[in-house]
């Protein structure tokens, strides 16, 4: 931690500029993932592709209990861990309408509600602070919770229910980043939730 920041206002007082962490090697193996997800989606290999977006995803997880043991939190990190979120998230979206097409189009509402809700919460962060937003906050981390149990049940051909579970918490979640964002004045990381974000803010008058 830098002591130095304890004299000025930093809004990021605990959270250094490094880039060689191992955080961040994780979220840099996760976004390079996110490309290999492609090819094999598109080679049909239904079982391959399951087994590594879990393994992608619990990097997400992991990368963020090291940060916090192994004070290596950046802010580079960060943003990076964002991409790679955003860049997973996407390669799940096309293997499974390569894959599942029929039923990707019976599940199209609750899928676009996500995204049309995660295209707002980001545009908006960018609009507001010229950064992507990257809170990473507690429903964040259910919704990849749920997102990876909906795609165990969609590719092991048990249930949708999941999936739409899963669609109306990253919804759920994305509005949350939204108003996050609304009522923080300048750009911040690792918000528990909008309480702490507006706690933070009165505190801060």
């Amino acid at each position: 931690m830098n002591e130095a920041g304890d004299e000025h206002s930093d809004p990021e007082p605990e959270i250094s500029n490094r880039l060689l962490t191992i955080p961040n090697l994780l979220c840099l193996i996760r976004l390079i993932g996110a490309f290999v997800l492609v090819p094999i989606a598109l080679q049909g290999q239904n079982e391959l592709f399951l087994w590594v977006f879990l393994a992608l995803a619990a990097t997400d997880w992991l990368d963020g209990k090291l940060a916090i043991l192994l004070n290596q939190r950046s802010v580079f990190g960060a943003r990076l861990d964002s991409w790679a979120d955003a860049c997973l998230y996407a390669a799940l979206a096309f293997g499974i309408l390569v894959m599942y097409n029929a039923t990707l189009l019976a599940e199209k509402h609750w899928v676009m509600l996500a995204l049309a809700s995660y295209g707002v919460s980001t545009v908006a962060g960018f609009w507001k602070y010229g950064r992507w937003p990257s809170y990473h906050t507690r429903a964040a981390k259910t919704s990849w919770l749920l997102t990876a149990l909906a795609v165990i049940a969609l590719f092991t051909d048990w249930s949708t229910l999941p999936l739409r579970i899963a669609a109306i918490a990253v919804t759920l979640t994305n509005l949350e980043a939204l108003a996050i964002t609304a009522i923080s004045p300048s750009w911040q990381t690792d918000v528990t939730s909008v309480y702490h974000a507006w706690r933070n803010n009165t505190d801060g008058n």
